[in-house]
């Protein structure tokens, strides 16, 4: 039992986010290749290539959307521009804004772009004008008018000694400016639609332009002519002249004449000659998609490129897609190298896939499924299924996998662990309605069952092994009517012998695998009260878990089918749930975008994790056990880290540290070093240790100099601390003593100023007050009170039966045989007669000492009766009185401590501090 304990988990911490990054709108990639740069609302992310994941990002305050951006050619400098007509400029590697200012245009700007030297600025507007800006002097250079409609295009000629910009708005033509004299030099026209990109030679001499009308013009800038018209048949977003002196025969490039590269509407790359018009190289598509069903879904293929770039330093080729994805093709091969997923819509479902986890696989609110690789968050899709894919499983070895979808169909597919390529291997068709869950066999990689909204549950046998490129069509053994209405989710037992249905009619039911292929029903699990999301064995037990849209998660005894624990905490549906920790514990995730941790034997939520906004769809543990990824409807996909032993080794490496520096307090105590012991108690944040030392320091001789001597080398940081310390002791009674030490100190020696620099010194110094002015009223009752007991005992006095004996100031509890106490009322009246008639006659002075002698007993004797009688009167209203004076005495024995407490210190409190302190706060 005790390894049980410790294997039990606490708590998960991200470990890495998938998240989206790109939502459309402009991309640029860095000079040095590092950094892509893209819009995604109002913030502009800067995304690490090598690792896929965001390392900056900056956003406008105003936070109003993003319509356009640039970054210099040095990669120094960011400057965006918002729908609130503002132009800022970025430090983008700290994320701040150096500088804004009016762009001055009168709607948005549309397109922006540095010039090679990185010092002029060219933004086209909305409002047909183009302004070029000096980034390093500060002011508007040029203001370009002439433009018809919206200016989507400016660029700069490579080459900044001809200080040529180029721009293109809705007239479909090519305006060439030249900046020296502000003016249009020409219009370069040969496009009927928008003009979508520009590429130059590298001698500058040349220029390529693409448009959506199907074409791509070479133009010669010596002349400003056409020099050819290239039809491309697809709408062209992208255009990259190939460099010259590279060997790129894999592609087409057989000749050393100019070759251009073209990205559009049929979401592949193509290569073209430009002297012949030719096409010389067409991208090969997945196999998957042929190329009839891809044209058929030109106009609105999800597949289209949207812009093309050419990155010469790694001699690659990068592309970005409709769906937001950016892809890096290699030169010169055009082999795919990398692919990075900008935004994933509604994730629906995830599981960890390959050897050791080392991918996941997502399937989000389309038809392709996404593989992603953990190390570098480089994605490859998959193609196959026509609709929405809605759910995933994976078998034990962790490479095989099963998919199916609202098309009606089943997939299987294999992971290739040496090449890390996924490809279909079966398929099968034969649910009447969309299937939306799938379980893998677990002991061997031999069946696939699936519910679908048909109410029906099938088992899919599958061949023992996978061989050729061929797609193997699966075919059903075995169909039951399972549920009266959708079957949300099924499960398949350790020991591939029982299978678990859950339905939206509240009910899950238990059924027998048998080898002869027939579903055998055995037991019926009724109690949720609304529909059933899953279903999960437990790996160790016979004990199957539920979790369903009423808000709980159920363990059922599969023995007689009765509910063992229900576990409440989720305020809405919970979708998901899994065994982790050898079966002791539950994982499960909610609409209410939560992720809790419960232990089962206690029946207790140990830990709720909160990292999404949305519903989280899918949960799924790594084989050993150690990790968790979650997926959810904010598109955002979550790797945990089971950080339990990680947590416990640091609370007790913090614990060993308390304890030796503990020892060190004690032994500096011990030889008096009390700056340092005050400087590390301090250091450990503990207000009592602190007010051990400074209680060590006011004991010690010369208490009050040697506290004043170590609180004034103290650091401010620490005499900020005292103070802040100070408000909790002077709270207490017993302890306002010290408080009030350490505050005469502070506001003796330090100036107002510095003291109300310290943070939060206004609510700390307005917190003093009270409680000081309630200790000076407690000590002048007191001190009236010391006053007129001093008085009382001024004038009374004690005497003894037989002898005048003696008394201190602690009084002597035993009795005496004939006590008398009275007030000496005669002594200020017969004193000083009595000693005159002593000194003049002795035997006068015998008698009346024998007569007073006699008076003092009978005096003595008639005190003694009337005690005696008022002892009885006493024990007579002793029984009537006594429960007042219990209550009293209950009522005002605090008050009474903490008042015997002033009395001692009443003396040494420095009264003079309130005063202060209210002038202070």
């Amino acid at each position: 039992m005790a390894n049980t304990n410790l294997q039990f988990k606490t708590n998960y911490a991200v470990s890495s986010k998938i998240e989206p990054f790109y939502k459309g709108g402009k991309v640029q990639i860095s000079k040095d290749e590092k950094y892509i740069f893209c819009t995604c609302g109002s913030r502009v992310n800067v995304l690490e290539i090598s690792t896929g994941k965001i390392v900056h990002c900056v956003e406008h305050d105003d936070q109003e959307d993003i319509t356009s951006f640039a970054v210099s050619c040095d990669d120094e400098l960011l400057v965006t521009a918002s729908r609130a007509l503002l132009l800022k400029q970025w430090d983008w590697r700290q994320g701040t804004c150096t500088r804004s200012w009016k762009a001055i245009h009168t709607i948005p700007v549309a397109s922006m772009t540095f010039d090679p030297s990185s010092t002029l600025l060219a933004t086209g507007g909305c409002d047909a004008t183009i302004k070029v800006w000096d980034v390093v002097k500060q002011y508007c250079t040029h203001n370009l008018k002439g433009s018809s409609g919206v200016v989507h295009l400016v660029q700069f000629h490579p080459d900044i000694s001809r200080l040529q910009l180029f721009s293109s708005s809705v007239d479909c033509g090519v305006r060439l400016w030249d900046l020296r004299s502000s003016q249009c030099v020409c219009v370069l026209e040969s496009h009927y639609s928008a003009v979508t990109s520009l590429s130059f030679s590298r001698d500058g001499h040349t220029m390529v332009s693409s448009g959506r009308d199907k074409i791509c013009t070479v133009w010669d800038l010596k002349s400003r002519q056409a020099k050819r018209t290239v039809p491309v048949y697809e709408a062209v977003e992208g255009v990259v002249l190939l460099p010259e002196k590279t060997d790129l025969s894999q592609i087409g490039v057989k000749s050393k004449s100019l070759h251009f590269v073209t990205a559009g509407s049929k979401g592949v790359l193509r290569v073209w000659e430009a002297s012949t018009a030719r096409c010389v190289y067409t991208q090969s598509l997945p196999s998957t998609l042929t190329p009839s069903s891809e044209e058929d879904k030109e106009d609105d293929n999800p597949r289209s490129l949207t812009y093309l770039f050419h990155l010469p330093a790694s001699s690659r080729l990068a592309t970005v897609t409709a769906e937001h994805n950016i892809l890096f093709y290699q030169l010169p091969s055009l082999t795919t190298q990398q692919q990075l997923v900008g935004y994933n819509d509604e994730v629906l479902d995830v599981k960890f896939l390959g050897k050791d986890d080392t991918h996941i696989v997502v399937a989000t609110n389309s038809s392709q499924l996404k593989v992603f690789q953990l190390l570098t968050n480089s994605c490859q899709i998959l193609y196959g299924h026509t609709d929405t894919v809605l759910t995933l499983d994976v078998f034990k070895k962790g490479s095989l996998f099963a998919s199916c979808a609202k098309d009606r169909s089943v997939r299987v597919w294999q992971l290739d662990s040496d090449s890390g390529q996924v490809r279909c291997v079966a398929q099968g068709s034969s649910h009447t309605n969309a299937v939306g869950s799938i379980g893998c066999s677990r002991l061997k990689s031999s069946f696939v069952v699936t519910g679908s909204q048909d109410c029906t549950v099938k088992v899919w046998d599958l061949p023992a092994e996978f061989s050729g490129e061929e797609i193997h069509q699966l075919s059903p053994r075995s169909t039951e009517k399972a549920h009266d209405k959708d079957v949300n989710s099924v499960s398949v037992s350790p020991n591939d012998k029982l299978l678990a249905s859950g339905s939206q009619d509240r009910t899950a039911k238990l059924w027998s695998l048998s080898g002869d292929g027939n579903l055998g029903l055995l037991g019926v699990f009724r109690g949720h009260r609304r529909g059933i999301w899953s279903v999960c064995f437990s790996p160790v037990d016979q004990i199957l878990a539920s979790s369903s849209a009423d808000g709980t998660t159920k363990l059922w005894g599969l023995q007689d089918f009765s509910c063992l624990k229900t576990f409440e905490g989720h305020d809405a549906s919970v979708l998901k749930v899994i065994f982790v920790s050898r079966g002791t514990q539950l994982l499960t995730s909610g609409s209410d975008g939560l992720v809790k941790l419960w232990t089962i034997k206690t029946n207790e939520c140990v830990k709720t994790l909160d990292a999404h906004q949305d519903k989280v769809w899918g949960l799924h543990g790594s084989r050993k056990d150690d990790k968790m990824v979650t997926g959810s409807a904010d598109s955002n996909i979550t790797v945990w880290l089971d950080v339990t032993k990680v947590e416990l080794a640091e609370e007790q490496a913090k614990q060993e540290e308390q304890i030796l520096k503990q020892q060190e307090l004690s032994n500096l105590l011990h030889e008096k070093k009390y700056l340092k012991a005050l400087g590390l108690a301090i250091s450990l944040d503990q207000p009592h240790t602190v007010l051990t030392v400074i209680k060590a320091i006011r004991q010690a001789e010369d208490g009050s100099d040697l506290l004043e001597s170590t609180l004034l080398r103290l650091r401010a940081d620490q005499k900020e601390s005292l103070l802040r310390y100070c408000v909790v002791w002077n709270t207490n009674a017993r302890n306002c003593l010290d408080a009030q030490a350490v505050l005469q100190v502070l506001l003796t020696h330090l100036p107002p100023e510095e003291l109300l620099q310290f943070q939060g010194a206004r609510t700390h110094l307005e917190g003093l007050i009270p409680y000081t002015e309630r200790h000076m009223e407690r000590i002048g009752r007191l001190q009236q009170a010391s006053m007129f007991l001093n008085y009382m005992w001024q004038k009374m006095r004690v005497a003894g039966a037989s002898s005048g004996m003696e008394q201190d100031e602690d009084m002597d509890t035993t009795p005496l045989a004939q006590p008398s106490f009275f007030l000496d009322k005669e002594n200020a009246r017969g004193g000083t007669d009595e000693r005159e008639d002593r000194g003049d006659d002795g035997d006068r002075q015998q008698e009346e000492e024998s007569g007073s002698e006699v008076k003092d007993e009978e005096e003595a004797e008639e005190i003694s009766a009337s005690k005696k009688a008022s002892a009885n009167d006493a024990r007579e209203k002793k029984g009537e009185t006594n429960g007042r004076r219990q209550s009293e005495s209950e009522e005002s024995s605090e008050e009474e401590e903490e008042d015997d407490h002033v009395v001692q210190v009443m003396r040494n409190l420095p009264i003079s501090s309130a005063p202060r302190l209210q002038a202070l706060s």
